[in-house]
């Protein structure tokens, strides 16, 4: 049984009020449809504006889609959002909590509201704030910590239930890089375990390109491509060229300004930005002008350089 299973879902925005100020209509989401199968890490990539948070809230159901179908586990979600609701966590690297109450009763109310029993919130809780190494913060008023502490706290709310679809948005965001690894080896693991299927929005292509099988790319809130990560790659023939130059720099430098190439210099290390295929024509030109290297090392394209790409587009 499929998870997750969206049709034609649209969402418009409308601003003015009729007959005092002219209306005008904004297409946040445009007829987009996908399916988020068992044991999945689904990606959704795309500039700002994309329609990526618009997406989740209405899977969410804090936003009414315009027109569309959402079903959870062959369930229409909008003649059963509670039962499909208690199947679902959610987290967001910009969500905050109420700040008066601690840590720990943040949790437990999000736990009541899933029906668990206290011997389960208890467990639950403890777990995952160990889990993301936050557990010394369970006494603290949500409002005192960090950014960094409040979004594992959001992350911990997110897995509190066992949920079977976890949606999150820019999850984080707000994080070191060491505990940024941690959270992705813990939803990777989770996954294992459970075969849970996960949604994930995020700005962050090392962690796209570690946790989702397949990317969604939206833009403009509409859906472009559907694919892997490595596929998605392919579609882009950029490569990064890394040459420290010992000889003739400034016939080098000359050399790529008067041919057009992108390049950047700090010294004698120069970066080059260049289609993969024309890297021999680059060296042979180089070398016509005398210039010499010590060293080269070339970058393939990256899922960060695709996404450059699509912001760069029209």
């Amino acid at each position: 049984m499929t998870p997750l299973i969206v049709k034609n879902l649209n969402k418009t925005f409308v601003s003015g009020f009729w007959p005092f100020t002219a209306t005008k209509e904004f297409n946040a989401v445009k007829n987009i449809s996908f399916e988020l199968n068992k044991g999945e890490v689904l990606g959704f990539l795309g500039p700002n504006g994309a329609g990526k948070t618009t997406t989740i809230q209405m899977l969410l159901g804090t936003l009414t889609p315009t027109s569309g179908e959402i079903s959870y586990f062959s369930d229409n979600f909008f003649l059963n959002r509670t039962k499909c609701l208690a199947k679902i966590g959610y987290a967001s690297g910009y969500e905050r909590l109420p700040h008066r109450l601690s840590v720990y009763e943040n949790l437990d109310i999000v736990g009541r509201i899933y029906g668990l029993s206290a011997n389960t919130r208890k467990q639950q809780i403890e777990l995952l704030l160990k889990s993301f190494d936050i557990w010394d913060k369970r006494d603290a008023e949500t409002g005192s910590l960090s950014a960094g502490q409040s979004t594992r706290v959001m992350l911990s709310k997110a897995f509190i239930a066992r949920p079977e679809i976890i949606l999150l948005d820019e999850p984080t965001a707000s994080l070191d890089p060491d505990i940024a690894i941690e959270v992705r080896k813990f939803i990777l693991e989770y996954k294992k375990n459970t075969q849970s299927a996960f949604l994930i929005a995020s700005h962050n292509m090392d962690e796209v390109a570690e946790l989702c099988g397949r990317i969604l790319v939206l833009k403009k809130g509409e859906i472009i491509a559907n694919n892997s990560p490595a596929e998605l790659v392919k579609t882009i023939s950029q490569t990064h060229v890394h040459l420290h130059i010992t000889e003739n720099l400034s016939a080098a430098l000359e050399q790529l300004k008067h041919s057009g190439i992108i390049h950047t210099n700090l010294g004698a290390q120069i970066s080059i930005t260049i289609d993969e295929h024309q890297v021999a024509r680059l060296l042979s030109q180089l070398a016509s002008v005398g210039a010499n290297y010590s060293s080269i090392s070339i970058d393939k394209p990256s899922l960060e350089d695709y996404f450059l790409s699509l912001t760069k587009k029209d």
